[in-house]
């Protein structure tokens, strides 16, 4: 390292420590930049993907109310992968080259959205338990030390407390419904209890990233933390619906004054980042389609216009 990228460095690390935001323009190593393009990629990458298992009960959703309550929520999806690509631009990575990582499977995504929705409630156990992680893991995301991506989640985290919302106000419409009901939406959290756990990430001693992470301040928290966090709080959350969190091991801890819980099937979870979960294919091909077949017209269009309106401008200056 030479004398002006130590000073640069030293520079960047005086930035971190004393909260100051790193901007787009600023010197920054190019680890943490390769960092950030992975995370705020793949963040933006899960958003659009966790798209699909929703939309696919949007045809089938039992009321008018809870069709445009879940339309709003997959659009709110789309806009938050669009910010985020938005943000992972200004590192200098273009949108194409994202999408082709995704697409080629160079590039990872939350492994939850790997699952099946089968039934109504799953949608509800997605809301509250799949937002509800996302929520633990993001609002630390809002004082992350690169700029666009603290300021991007900023409006993120408010509307994924809606979502939040929305989703346990389904499973406590069902909890309070039939006894059919409320035993399709114990099945739902049968099913999406330890997904949901995964998706903190590998524990703290198997993380890759974590500690460098946390260094730089792009992460807050450490995974096995903020998983620790999110069991206390649905285990409460549970207790009001009336449902059994899925873990014979889950009991409340007095000494340390948080919930002790079962053992995390990794085997499955890197089974699935891997690509044989269950829904991996399906995904992939849908992602795939949509950008390849479905949606290459629509970016042919925009190109054209874009063209078209820039040839104007300069025939005007002329």
């Amino acid at each position: 390292m030479t004398a002006k990228q130590k000073n640069l460095e030293d520079i960047f690390l005086q930035k971190i420590d004393a909260e100051v935001k790193i901007e787009p323009k600023d010197w920054m190593p190019d680890a943490y930049r390769k960092t950030l393009v992975r995370q705020i990629s793949q963040h933006a990458h899960s958003e659009i993907v966790g798209m699909l298992p929703e939309g696919n009960w949007i045809t089938r959703a039992p009321s008018l109310k809870r069709k445009i309550g879940l339309l709003a929520k997959v659009q709110d999806e789309a806009g938050h992968g669009l910010y985020l690509y938005s943000a992972a631009e200004t590192l200098g990575t273009s949108r194409g080259e994202m999408m082709d990582a995704l697409n080629t499977g160079k590039a990872k995504y939350s492994s939850i959205f790997n699952y099946p929705t089968i039934t109504w409630a799953d949608i509800g156990a997605v809301g509250w338990l799949v937002d509800g992680a996302a929520i633990m893991n993001q609002v630390m995301l809002t004082r992350t030390s690169y700029g666009p991506y603290a300021r991007a989640m900023v409006r993120i985290c408010k509307e994924e407390s809606f979502h939040q919302r929305q989703g346990f106000d389904i499973m406590m419409t069902l909890c309070n419904g039939t006894a059919q009901q409320k035993a399709m939406a114990q099945d739902a959290l049968n099913r999406w209890w330890w997904p949901s756990l995964m998706m903190f990430g590998p524990s703290d001693s198997e993380s890759q990233h974590s500690e460098q992470s946390m260094i730089w301040k792009i992460k807050r928290k450490s995974n096995d933390t903020l998983r620790q966090q999110f069991v206390d709080a649905a285990a409460e959350q549970a207790k009001v619906l009336g449902l059994e969190i899925p873990d014979p091991e889950l009991q409340w801890n007095e000494e340390k004054g948080c919930h002790d819980f079962g053992s995390i099937n990794w085997d499955e979870f890197w089974q699935v980042v891997k690509g044989n979960g269950i829904c991996n294919r399906d995904r992939m091909k849908a992602r795939v389609d949509a950008y390849e077949t479905n949606g290459s017209w629509v970016r042919e269009a925009a190109t054209a216009y874009a063209k078209k309106q820039s040839q104007s401008s300069i025939h005007k200056v002329a």
